[in-house]
């Protein structure tokens, strides 16, 4: 009788694979995988006693240590496998998000100054709000949209937040404070 190859019967190991795509350049290394697309490269270590990776071309393999893995296993290892593909597709589109400026009550001004994203006049306030960005995101402010753009979905997603995060507002009414930078589209 065959056994399948992809998810196994729970008595046995449970091993997966993902399928690379031509335009993108695989390797793993001490459980490090390297990626190289159209759009430019990424790497991630991922570190657990409990799976190991291997690449043979075409598939980067996906393989549980545990001689009889359970279900938490077969969670940690099928999380491996969506960054990985999360991964892939940043090598190959990118992702993006979108966030909208409100200023009702005080004009805000917003600006990239190196590796800040500063926000001036909130609330009046006197002194700016400023955040960080995340290394390999490019933020770019036109008006009042603001786009966050990356090949890391991580950090693509964080730096958002932190923007939104930034012009947080608190011991005043949020439904008549409505200014801040909100997210309008995720990645």
């Amino acid at each position: 009788m065959p056994i399948a190859t992809n998810h196994m019967a729970s008595h046995d190991r449970f091993d997966t694979d993902i399928v690379v795509p031509d335009n993108v350049k695989a390797s793993v290394y001490d459980n490090t995988v390297h990626l190289e697309g159209p759009k430019g490269t990424l790497s991630r270590t991922f570190i657990h006693p409990r799976f190991t990776l291997s690449f043979e071309t075409p598939r980067i393999f996906i393989k549980s240590t545990m001689q009889k893995p359970n279900r938490a296993d077969k969670m940690l290892i099928n999380t491996c496998r969506a960054h990985i593909r999360n991964l892939i597709k940043g090598t190959q589109e990118g992702y993006h998000a979108e966030l909208k400026v409100c200023s009702g009550h005080f004009p805000i001004t917003v600006a990239v100054e190196g590796s800040m994203f500063v926000v001036k006049n909130f609330l009046g306030e006197k002194y700016p709000r400023k955040t960080s960005l995340y290394p390999g995101v490019k933020v770019v402010v036109s008006g009042e949209t603001i786009t966050v753009d990356g090949l890391d979905i991580e950090a693509v997603g964080q730096t958002a937040a932190c923007i939104e995060q930034s012009t947080r507002i608190t011991n005043r009414d949020r439904r008549i404070f409505q200014d801040g930078c909100y997210i309008t589209k995720k990645p």
